[in-house]
Protein backbone atom coordinates (compact mmCIF):
# COMPACT_ATOMS: atom_id res chain seq x y z
CA UNK A 1 0.00 0.00 0.00
CA UNK A 2 1.23 3.58 -0.54
CA UNK A 3 2.29 6.29 1.69
CA UNK A 4 1.54 8.90 -1.13
CA UNK A 5 -0.10 11.86 0.22
CA UNK A 6 -3.54 12.84 -0.97
CA UNK A 7 -4.09 14.48 -4.12
CA UNK A 8 -4.09 18.42 -4.41
CA UNK A 9 -1.19 18.25 -1.31
CA UNK A 10 2.32 18.71 -1.12
CA UNK A 11 3.99 15.20 0.06
CA UNK A 12 7.48 15.80 2.18
CA UNK A 13 9.76 14.35 -0.27
CA UNK A 14 10.51 10.89 0.51
CA UNK A 15 14.47 9.30 -0.38
CA UNK A 16 15.58 5.86 0.12
CA UNK A 17 18.80 5.06 1.34
CA UNK A 18 20.40 1.48 0.32
CA UNK A 19 23.82 0.78 1.84
CA UNK A 20 24.69 -2.41 3.66
CA UNK A 21 26.97 -0.40 6.49
CA UNK A 22 25.32 -0.79 9.82
CA UNK A 23 26.26 2.33 11.08
CA UNK A 24 25.07 4.53 7.81
CA UNK A 25 21.08 4.88 9.17
CA UNK A 26 21.95 6.04 12.12
CA UNK A 27 24.42 9.09 11.17
CA UNK A 28 21.95 9.69 8.45
CA UNK A 29 19.06 10.17 10.86
CA UNK A 30 21.67 11.82 13.00
CA UNK A 31 22.47 14.90 9.80
CA UNK A 32 19.55 15.50 8.92
CA UNK A 33 17.81 15.72 11.83
CA UNK A 34 16.88 19.35 11.68
CA UNK A 35 15.26 18.73 7.92
CA UNK A 36 13.64 15.49 9.32
CA UNK A 37 12.01 17.70 12.38
CA UNK A 38 10.81 20.77 10.01
CA UNK A 39 9.14 18.33 7.66
CA UNK A 40 11.74 18.95 4.51
CA UNK A 41 12.50 15.61 4.29
CA UNK A 42 11.90 12.16 5.25
CA UNK A 43 13.88 8.33 4.78
CA UNK A 44 13.28 5.25 4.27
CA UNK A 45 16.64 2.98 4.15
CA UNK A 46 17.48 -0.80 2.35
CA UNK A 47 20.77 -3.07 3.19
CA UNK A 48 21.02 -4.37 -0.47
CA UNK A 49 18.83 -3.99 -3.84
CA UNK A 50 16.84 -6.71 -3.08
CA UNK A 51 15.34 -5.22 -0.39
CA UNK A 52 15.28 -1.95 -1.97
CA UNK A 53 12.94 -2.74 -4.79
CA UNK A 54 11.26 -4.35 -2.20
CA UNK A 55 10.28 -1.20 -0.61
CA UNK A 56 10.21 0.68 -3.68
CA UNK A 57 7.14 -1.76 -3.91
CA UNK A 58 5.56 -0.58 -1.34
CA UNK A 59 5.84 2.89 -1.48
CA UNK A 60 5.56 4.47 -4.97
CA UNK A 61 6.16 7.85 -3.58
CA UNK A 62 9.85 7.73 -3.13
CA UNK A 63 10.83 10.28 -5.43
CA UNK A 64 14.75 9.79 -4.99
CA UNK A 65 16.95 6.83 -4.55
CA UNK A 66 20.58 7.24 -2.82
CA UNK A 67 22.68 3.77 -3.34
CA UNK A 68 26.13 2.22 -2.48
CA UNK A 69 27.55 0.44 -5.11
CA UNK A 70 29.41 -2.88 -3.41
CA UNK A 71 26.39 -4.74 -1.67
CA UNK A 72 25.44 -8.27 -1.04
CA UNK A 73 22.72 -9.81 -2.87
CA UNK A 74 22.40 -7.19 -5.50
CA UNK A 75 24.75 -4.49 -5.98
CA UNK A 76 23.71 -0.73 -6.42
CA UNK A 77 25.17 -0.94 -10.49
CA UNK A 78 22.21 -4.07 -10.81
CA UNK A 79 19.54 -2.15 -8.99
CA UNK A 80 20.20 0.79 -11.31
CA UNK A 81 19.20 -1.46 -14.13
CA UNK A 82 16.53 -3.21 -12.60
CA UNK A 83 14.96 0.53 -11.97
CA UNK A 84 15.73 1.55 -15.80
CA UNK A 85 12.92 -1.87 -16.94
CA UNK A 86 10.33 -0.26 -14.10
CA UNK A 87 8.24 2.85 -15.29
CA UNK A 88 9.51 4.58 -11.88
CA UNK A 89 10.29 8.04 -11.45
CA UNK A 90 12.65 7.80 -9.44
CA UNK A 91 16.13 9.74 -9.23
CA UNK A 92 19.20 7.79 -8.61
CA UNK A 93 22.38 8.78 -6.14
CA UNK A 94 25.34 6.42 -6.65
CA UNK A 95 27.46 6.21 -3.62
CA UNK A 96 31.44 5.33 -4.85
CA UNK A 97 34.36 4.86 -3.27
CA UNK A 98 36.74 7.83 -4.88
CA UNK A 99 38.53 6.93 -7.90
CA UNK A 100 36.05 4.59 -9.27
CA UNK A 101 35.39 6.26 -12.61
CA UNK A 102 34.58 2.74 -14.33
CA UNK A 103 31.83 2.15 -11.83
CA UNK A 104 30.14 5.62 -11.88
CA UNK A 105 30.78 6.00 -15.93
CA UNK A 106 28.44 2.62 -16.25
CA UNK A 107 26.15 4.35 -13.11
CA UNK A 108 25.70 6.97 -15.74
CA UNK A 109 25.09 5.37 -18.79
CA UNK A 110 22.24 3.28 -16.62
CA UNK A 111 20.63 6.52 -15.63
CA UNK A 112 21.62 7.87 -12.32
CA UNK A 113 21.40 11.56 -12.02
CA UNK A 114 24.04 12.16 -9.73
CA UNK A 115 27.24 10.46 -7.59
CA UNK A 116 28.74 11.37 -4.20
CA UNK A 117 31.92 9.49 -3.36
CA UNK A 118 33.29 7.78 -0.01
CA UNK A 119 33.84 8.83 2.91
CA UNK A 120 29.92 10.93 2.34
CA UNK A 121 30.80 14.52 2.64
CA UNK A 122 27.55 15.56 4.48
CA UNK A 123 27.38 18.59 3.21
CA UNK A 124 28.06 18.00 -0.24
CA UNK A 125 25.44 15.14 0.02
CA UNK A 126 23.02 17.86 1.34
CA UNK A 127 23.94 19.96 -2.04
CA UNK A 128 23.61 17.03 -4.31
CA UNK A 129 20.10 15.83 -2.76
CA UNK A 130 18.78 19.46 -3.16
CA UNK A 131 19.89 19.42 -6.63
CA UNK A 132 18.27 16.01 -6.96
CA UNK A 133 14.83 17.02 -5.47
CA UNK A 134 14.43 19.92 -7.33
CA UNK A 135 14.99 18.16 -10.71
CA UNK A 136 12.56 15.08 -9.23
CA UNK A 137 9.67 18.00 -9.15
CA UNK A 138 10.56 19.79 -12.22
CA UNK A 139 10.32 16.40 -14.27
CA UNK A 140 7.62 16.15 -11.91
CA UNK A 141 5.57 19.31 -13.02
CA UNK A 142 6.31 18.34 -16.72
CA UNK A 143 4.86 15.34 -16.64
CA UNK A 144 1.77 16.70 -14.99
CA UNK A 145 1.36 19.59 -17.69
CA UNK A 146 1.92 16.80 -20.26
CA UNK A 147 -0.77 14.66 -18.82
CA UNK A 148 -3.01 17.83 -18.74
CA UNK A 149 -2.25 18.45 -22.40
CA UNK A 150 -2.87 15.03 -23.14
CA UNK A 151 -6.39 14.90 -22.08
CA UNK A 152 -7.15 18.35 -22.90
CA UNK A 153 -6.12 17.25 -26.68
CA UNK A 154 -8.26 13.87 -26.34
CA UNK A 155 -11.38 16.03 -25.25
CA UNK A 156 -10.66 19.10 -28.20
CA UNK A 157 -10.03 16.16 -31.12
CA UNK A 158 -13.62 15.35 -30.87
CA UNK A 159 -14.69 18.87 -31.65
CA UNK A 160 -11.80 20.38 -33.68
CA UNK A 161 -9.33 19.41 -36.44
CA UNK A 162 -6.16 18.33 -35.03
CA UNK A 163 -3.97 21.28 -35.78
CA UNK A 164 -6.14 23.58 -33.79
CA UNK A 165 -6.77 20.74 -31.10
CA UNK A 166 -3.06 20.62 -30.82
CA UNK A 167 -3.23 24.76 -30.24
CA UNK A 168 -6.10 24.99 -27.93
CA UNK A 169 -4.66 21.86 -25.40
CA UNK A 170 -1.14 23.96 -25.74
CA UNK A 171 -2.74 27.05 -24.47
CA UNK A 172 -4.51 28.21 -27.24
CA UNK A 173 -2.60 31.24 -28.25
CA UNK A 174 -4.44 33.49 -30.58
CA UNK A 175 -8.08 31.53 -29.96
CA UNK A 176 -10.71 33.26 -27.78
CA UNK A 177 -13.09 30.53 -26.56
CA UNK A 178 -15.34 33.06 -24.69
CA UNK A 179 -18.57 34.28 -26.07
CA UNK A 180 -18.65 36.68 -28.99
CA UNK A 181 -19.82 37.94 -32.14
CA UNK A 182 -18.52 36.25 -35.24
CA UNK A 183 -19.53 35.95 -39.00
CA UNK A 184 -19.49 32.43 -39.36
CA UNK A 185 -20.80 29.25 -41.60
CA UNK A 186 -23.06 26.83 -39.76
CA UNK A 187 -24.20 23.85 -41.21
CA UNK A 188 -26.46 20.33 -40.13
CA UNK A 189 -26.23 16.60 -41.37
CA UNK A 190 -29.13 14.57 -41.06
CA UNK A 191 -29.81 11.05 -42.46
CA UNK A 192 -33.23 10.85 -43.98
CA UNK A 193 -35.24 7.83 -42.05
CA UNK A 194 -32.44 6.89 -39.59
CA UNK A 195 -34.81 7.00 -36.56
CA UNK A 196 -37.05 4.42 -37.63
CA UNK A 197 -34.20 2.28 -39.40
CA UNK A 198 -32.47 2.16 -35.90
CA UNK A 199 -35.71 0.37 -34.80
CA UNK A 200 -35.27 -2.50 -36.91
CA UNK A 201 -31.43 -3.17 -36.90
CA UNK A 202 -29.69 -5.36 -34.22
CA UNK A 203 -27.39 -3.22 -32.15
CA UNK A 204 -24.70 -5.12 -32.89
CA UNK A 205 -25.13 -3.42 -36.53
CA UNK A 206 -25.93 0.21 -35.40
CA UNK A 207 -22.57 0.77 -33.75
CA UNK A 208 -20.03 -0.03 -36.27
CA UNK A 209 -22.37 1.60 -38.76
CA UNK A 210 -22.28 5.05 -36.95
CA UNK A 211 -19.02 4.85 -35.97
CA UNK A 212 -18.09 3.94 -39.48
CA UNK A 213 -20.23 6.67 -41.14
CA UNK A 214 -19.67 9.66 -38.31
CA UNK A 215 -15.73 8.71 -38.26
CA UNK A 216 -15.79 9.18 -42.33
CA UNK A 217 -17.88 12.62 -41.85
CA UNK A 218 -15.52 14.05 -39.12
CA UNK A 219 -12.77 13.91 -40.76
CA UNK A 220 -14.14 15.53 -43.73
CA UNK A 221 -14.81 18.30 -41.54
CA UNK A 222 -11.86 18.48 -40.01
CA UNK A 223 -9.82 18.50 -43.41
CA UNK A 224 -11.50 21.35 -43.94
CA UNK A 225 -10.86 22.99 -40.99
CA UNK A 226 -14.23 22.78 -39.43
CA UNK A 227 -15.68 22.89 -35.68
CA UNK A 228 -17.55 19.69 -34.88
CA UNK A 229 -19.98 21.28 -32.10
CA UNK A 230 -22.32 18.23 -31.78
CA UNK A 231 -23.10 15.14 -32.56
CA UNK A 232 -26.74 14.01 -31.65
CA UNK A 233 -27.43 10.33 -32.88
CA UNK A 234 -26.34 10.80 -36.78
CA UNK A 235 -26.81 14.00 -36.88
CA UNK A 236 -23.99 16.85 -36.98
CA UNK A 237 -23.97 20.16 -35.91
CA UNK A 238 -20.74 21.65 -37.79
CA UNK A 239 -19.21 25.42 -37.70
CA UNK A 240 -16.67 27.26 -39.99
CA UNK A 241 -15.24 30.86 -39.01
CA UNK A 242 -14.48 30.23 -35.32
CA UNK A 243 -12.87 29.66 -32.53
CA UNK A 244 -10.22 30.72 -35.89
CA UNK A 245 -10.45 33.51 -37.80
CA UNK A 246 -11.56 32.11 -41.53
CA UNK A 247 -12.71 34.57 -44.13
CA UNK A 248 -13.03 32.12 -46.61
CA UNK A 249 -16.00 30.40 -44.15
CA UNK A 250 -18.58 29.85 -46.37
CA UNK A 251 -16.06 28.76 -49.22
CA UNK A 252 -15.44 26.07 -46.99
CA UNK A 253 -18.62 25.38 -45.75
CA UNK A 254 -19.82 24.48 -49.32
CA UNK A 255 -16.56 22.46 -50.21
CA UNK A 256 -17.05 20.61 -47.23
CA UNK A 257 -20.64 19.78 -48.39
CA UNK A 258 -19.82 18.62 -51.31
CA UNK A 259 -17.56 16.11 -49.67
CA UNK A 260 -19.84 15.18 -46.97
CA UNK A 261 -22.27 14.37 -49.83
CA UNK A 262 -19.69 12.25 -51.78
CA UNK A 263 -18.77 10.11 -48.59
CA UNK A 264 -22.60 9.83 -47.71
CA UNK A 265 -23.55 8.43 -51.00
CA UNK A 266 -20.40 6.10 -50.92
CA UNK A 267 -20.89 4.63 -47.42
CA UNK A 268 -25.17 4.08 -48.70
CA UNK A 269 -23.66 1.99 -51.64
CA UNK A 270 -21.50 0.12 -49.32
CA UNK A 271 -24.10 -0.44 -46.69
CA UNK A 272 -26.59 -1.31 -49.40
CA UNK A 273 -24.36 -4.44 -50.58
CA UNK A 274 -25.01 -5.72 -47.05
CA UNK A 275 -28.31 -5.44 -47.31
CA UNK A 276 -28.76 -2.51 -45.28
CA UNK A 277 -31.02 0.67 -47.04
CA UNK A 278 -30.35 4.32 -45.58
CA UNK A 279 -31.21 7.28 -46.01
CA UNK A 280 -29.80 9.85 -48.14
CA UNK A 281 -27.71 12.47 -45.83
CA UNK A 282 -29.41 15.75 -46.31
CA UNK A 283 -27.52 19.27 -45.51
CA UNK A 284 -28.26 22.92 -44.83
CA UNK A 285 -25.56 25.59 -44.69
CA UNK A 286 -26.05 29.07 -43.56
CA UNK A 287 -24.12 32.03 -43.36
CA UNK A 288 -24.58 35.21 -41.24
CA UNK A 289 -23.56 36.59 -37.77
CA UNK A 290 -23.92 34.39 -34.16
CA UNK A 291 -22.90 34.47 -30.91
CA UNK A 292 -20.43 31.63 -30.56
CA UNK A 293 -18.36 30.43 -27.58
CA UNK A 294 -17.84 27.55 -24.54
CA UNK A 295 -21.42 27.54 -22.75
CA UNK A 296 -21.07 24.41 -21.02
CA UNK A 297 -20.46 26.52 -17.29
CA UNK A 298 -17.32 25.61 -15.61
CA UNK A 299 -17.81 21.44 -15.34
CA UNK A 300 -18.71 20.81 -19.13
CA UNK A 301 -16.76 22.53 -22.78
CA UNK A 302 -19.91 23.14 -25.18
CA UNK A 303 -18.33 24.96 -27.86
CA UNK A 304 -21.32 26.26 -30.00
CA UNK A 305 -22.69 29.17 -31.50
CA UNK A 306 -26.35 30.68 -30.96
CA UNK A 307 -28.48 32.70 -33.41
CA UNK A 308 -31.04 32.88 -36.30
CA UNK A 309 -27.91 31.71 -38.40
CA UNK A 310 -28.15 28.40 -36.86
CA UNK A 311 -31.73 28.17 -36.82
CA UNK A 312 -31.80 28.85 -40.81
CA UNK A 313 -29.46 26.26 -41.15
CA UNK A 314 -31.52 23.70 -39.74
CA UNK A 315 -34.75 24.94 -41.77
CA UNK A 316 -32.25 24.45 -44.66
CA UNK A 317 -31.36 21.05 -44.00
CA UNK A 318 -34.97 19.74 -43.42
CA UNK A 319 -36.38 21.84 -46.82
CA UNK A 320 -34.02 19.16 -48.47
CA UNK A 321 -36.94 16.76 -47.94
CA UNK A 322 -39.52 18.14 -49.76
CA UNK A 323 -37.05 19.84 -52.56
CA UNK A 324 -35.68 16.31 -53.40
CA UNK A 325 -31.94 17.59 -52.89
CA UNK A 326 -29.41 16.88 -50.70
CA UNK A 327 -27.77 19.71 -49.99
CA UNK A 328 -28.83 23.09 -49.36
CA UNK A 329 -27.54 26.48 -48.39
CA UNK A 330 -28.64 30.07 -48.37
CA UNK A 331 -27.93 33.42 -50.53
CA UNK A 332 -25.82 34.11 -47.73
CA UNK A 333 -23.46 31.52 -48.19
CA UNK A 334 -23.05 31.75 -51.89
CA UNK A 335 -22.78 35.61 -51.60
CA UNK A 336 -19.52 35.06 -49.59
CA UNK A 337 -17.81 32.70 -51.89
CA UNK A 338 -16.49 33.88 -54.76
CA UNK A 339 -15.82 30.88 -56.58
CA UNK A 340 -20.07 29.13 -55.92
CA UNK A 341 -21.13 26.75 -58.75
CA UNK A 342 -24.43 25.91 -58.19
CA UNK A 343 -28.34 26.14 -59.29
CA UNK A 344 -30.72 28.37 -57.85
CA UNK A 345 -33.85 26.28 -55.78
CA UNK A 346 -35.98 29.36 -55.08
CA UNK A 347 -37.04 31.57 -52.25
CA UNK A 348 -38.29 29.40 -49.59
CA UNK A 349 -40.86 30.48 -46.79
CA UNK A 350 -39.25 28.92 -44.03
CA UNK A 351 -40.62 28.40 -40.34
CA UNK A 352 -39.96 31.20 -38.26
CA UNK A 353 -39.27 33.66 -40.57
CA UNK A 354 -40.97 36.57 -41.97
CA UNK A 355 -39.20 36.76 -45.82
CA UNK A 356 -38.44 34.16 -47.98
CA UNK A 357 -34.77 33.27 -48.38
CA UNK A 358 -33.34 32.33 -51.86
CA UNK A 359 -31.18 28.62 -51.25
CA UNK A 360 -29.31 27.14 -54.07
CA UNK A 361 -28.35 23.68 -54.12
CA UNK A 362 -24.32 23.47 -55.04
CA UNK A 363 -22.25 21.19 -57.60
CA UNK A 364 -18.96 19.77 -58.11
CA UNK A 365 -17.55 21.40 -60.89
CA UNK A 366 -18.11 18.10 -62.91
CA UNK A 367 -22.04 18.50 -62.55
CA UNK A 368 -22.30 22.23 -62.95
CA UNK A 369 -20.61 21.50 -66.72
CA UNK A 370 -23.81 18.91 -67.09
CA UNK A 371 -25.92 20.28 -70.22
CA UNK A 372 -28.66 19.56 -67.97
CA UNK A 373 -27.86 22.49 -65.84
CA UNK A 374 -27.74 25.17 -68.13
CA UNK A 375 -31.14 23.93 -69.26
CA UNK A 376 -32.20 23.94 -65.53
CA UNK A 377 -30.99 27.18 -65.16
CA UNK A 378 -33.37 28.74 -68.24
CA UNK A 379 -35.91 26.79 -66.78
CA UNK A 380 -35.90 28.69 -63.58
CA UNK A 381 -35.16 32.10 -65.36
CA UNK A 382 -38.36 31.72 -67.04
CA UNK A 383 -40.57 30.35 -63.55
CA UNK A 384 -38.88 34.14 -62.44
CA UNK A 385 -40.26 35.56 -64.59
CA UNK A 386 -43.70 34.00 -64.26
CA UNK A 387 -43.51 32.70 -68.09
CA UNK A 388 -45.81 30.83 -68.92
CA UNK A 389 -43.48 28.57 -71.01
CA UNK A 390 -41.87 27.91 -68.05
CA UNK A 391 -43.95 24.42 -67.26
CA UNK A 392 -42.99 22.99 -70.46
CA UNK A 393 -39.62 23.86 -70.28
CA UNK A 394 -39.27 22.37 -66.98
CA UNK A 395 -41.53 19.23 -68.22
CA UNK A 396 -38.52 18.69 -71.01
CA UNK A 397 -36.16 18.73 -68.25
CA UNK A 398 -37.88 15.79 -66.38
CA UNK A 399 -38.08 13.91 -69.60
CA UNK A 400 -34.50 14.28 -70.14
CA UNK A 401 -33.24 13.61 -66.62
CA UNK A 402 -36.00 11.74 -64.55
CA UNK A 403 -33.76 11.44 -61.82
CA UNK A 404 -33.18 15.62 -61.17
CA UNK A 405 -35.91 15.58 -58.13
CA UNK A 406 -35.81 19.74 -57.87
CA UNK A 407 -36.52 19.92 -61.49
CA UNK A 408 -39.45 17.31 -60.88
CA UNK A 409 -40.38 19.31 -57.70
CA UNK A 410 -41.09 22.75 -59.92
CA UNK A 411 -42.73 20.78 -62.48
CA UNK A 412 -45.49 19.24 -59.91
CA UNK A 413 -45.97 22.90 -58.02
CA UNK A 414 -46.65 24.28 -61.92
CA UNK A 415 -49.43 21.88 -62.28
CA UNK A 416 -50.31 22.70 -58.98
CA UNK A 417 -51.35 26.21 -60.17
CA UNK A 418 -48.03 27.65 -58.46
CA UNK A 419 -46.11 30.57 -59.75
CA UNK A 420 -42.63 31.80 -59.50
CA UNK A 421 -39.71 31.13 -57.24
CA UNK A 422 -41.64 31.47 -53.99
CA UNK A 423 -41.71 27.90 -52.14
CA UNK A 424 -44.08 27.38 -49.60
CA UNK A 425 -42.99 24.59 -47.31
CA UNK A 426 -45.06 22.68 -45.32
Amino acid sequence: MSDSASEGTVATPLILVVDDEPDLEALVMQKFRREIRDGKVRFLFAHDGVEALDVLGRHDDIEMVLSDINMPRMDGLTLLQKLGETAGTQSTIIVSAYGDMSNIRTAMNRGAFDFVTKPIDFTDLQTTIDKTLRHVRTMREARQRQAEAERAHAALSRYFSPNLAVQLAAGGSGVDLSGQRREVSFMFTDIAGFTSLVETLDPAVIAPLLNDYLGGMTDIVFTHGGTVVKIVGDAMHVLFGAPTEQPDHAARAVACALELDACSEAFRSRWADRGITLGATRIGVNAGPAIVGNFGGGRHFDYTAYGDTINTAARLETANKQLGTRICVSEGVVSRDPGFMGRPVGDLMLRGRAEPIRAYEPLSPEAYADPSIATYLDAFRKLEARDQSAMPAFAALVGQRSDDQLAGFHLKRLLNGATGTTVELD
